[in-house]
């Protein structure tokens, strides 16, 4: 007997009858042996719809309260598959985060996971019951409820199977599994059988949707084995693991990144420290930055160009503003127009022409390379957002067409 847990995001829990599907996938799970412990998302667009009910009582809530309004949503679907498993005449049992032990720090609105308590749930599973948890949802010390920010449903199913030391935690989305790239960009893009932990998390933080980085990293740490499948039919899944059995590919994904701008600080004093000084400063107000070129000037200035997500733009460009003495830049230019297009791949460790092979597709596409970043198993580049999609396509054909 196996214990497996799974996970279900918002569109497979969207209505009645994809919550019976679900009921009917889970249940099978069960009839099999299994035991069964299930993390399940808001249905829909039901956090956005109380998101917006939010703004239209006070734009400026807290974010306590903002937890304590979105997580009820969870709430609703944990009770409705559970009547539904309830139906098809199943032992099951639903539970909220701090039910379920999940206990987290104190940051509201994008909390972190110390631990679980599994007492209750491994109760629960020893009495041959299903076990339904609210995924995106903890508490705190001060028993607050806390949620853990974008793709936390995710994060709340490796942490349970890790914690429960699950068989297989499968996270059921509506993809039949990780694709080379975004097959509605490209038409030539095809699912991978599996994939590393690392070419997940970079794949993930780079901007595929399929998981959320942070369920990633926590999977690689704990070692739980991950697959990613469709609940809306029963296709095969990509399975995300320590080493791939198959021969590493030399490029295994491309990704397209929209949620990014570019600053660029002309003019700045060419002296040591003068960098760090800058970037220290933008550290210290939470703003993370991505890409970094810096010219090699003339001796006495150089020009600093760096990336933000498109919603830290504003609040970085307001710090500048504020320091704009002590930077003594002579010019501030911005564009949120651009987009960044990745390739991820281990098999490019030990490879070199990588890079060189990816810009000559970019040139056959007649696509202008704004900057560059690099590591041992990705290469980013900033294009005109314009030209994003075609960047895609231009470089999967040229290391991905099968």
């Amino acid at each position: 007997m196996a214990l497996v847990v799974q996970k279900y995001g918002g569109t497979s829990v969207k209505d009645a009858e994809r919550v019976m599907n679900v009921a009917r996938r889970v249940t099978n799970t069960y009839k099999e042996g299994n035991s069964v412990v299930v993390a399940v998302s808001a249905q829909g667009d039901t956090t956005d719809d109380l998101i917006e009910k939010a703004k239209e009582i006070n734009p400026d809530a807290s974010k306590r309260e903002m937890d304590q309004l979105l997580s009820s949503g969870e709430q609703i679907s944990i009770a409705l598959l559970a009547m539904a498993i309830e139906k098809l005449g199943y032992p099951v049992i639903s539970f909220t985060g701090w039910q379920a032990g999940v206990l987290t720090d104190s940051k509201h609105s994008a909390a972190r996971i110390k631990r679980i308590d599994t007492e209750r749930i491994q109760t629960e599973l020893d009495r041959k019951r299903i076990v339904i948890v609210a995924g995106f949802q903890g508490i705190n010390k001060y028993d607050d409820i806390t949620t853990l920010g974008r793709g936390g449903s995710d994060t709340s199913a490796v942490a349970l199977a890790a914690a429960l030391h699950a068989d297989l935690c499968e996270i059921y989305t509506d993809v039949d599994g990780v694709y080379t790239t975004d097959p509605r960009i490209c038409k030539t893009a095809y699912k991978l059988n599996d994939i590393s932990y690392d070419e997940m998390l970079e794949l993930a933080s780079l901007g595929a949707n399929v998981l959320h980085n942070r369920s990633v990293e926590m999977a690689k740490k704990y070692n739980v084995k991950l697959s990613v499948r469709s609940s809306l039919n029963d296709h095969e899944g990509t399975y995300v693991k320590e080493v791939s059995k198959v021969e590493k590919m030399l490029v295994r994904g491309v990704t397209r990144d929209n949620d990014c701008a570019r600053i660029a600080l002309c003019g700045v004093e060419d002296a040591p420290g003068k960098a760090f000084q800058i970037f220290e400063m933008i550290a210290r107000k939470g703003i993370s930055v991505d890409l970094i070129i810096q010219s090699i000037g003339d001796g006495k200035t150089k020009d600093i160009s760096f990336t933000v997500t498109e919603g830290d733009l504003q609040k970085t460009l307001d710090l500048l503003e504020e320091n704009k003495e002590f930077i003594n830049a002579r010019e501030i230019k911005s564009t949120s127009d651009v987009s960044k297009v990745s390739i991820v791949g281990a098999g490019m460790v030990n490879n070199s022409g990588v890079a060189a092979k990816m810009f000559e597709a970019l040139y056959d596409a007649h696509i202008n390379i704004n900057m560059i970043a690099t590591s041992e198993i990705k290469i980013s580049v900033l294009v005109a957002r314009k030209d994003a999609e075609a960047a895609v396509i231009a470089i999967h054909d040229k290391f991905l067409l099968k």
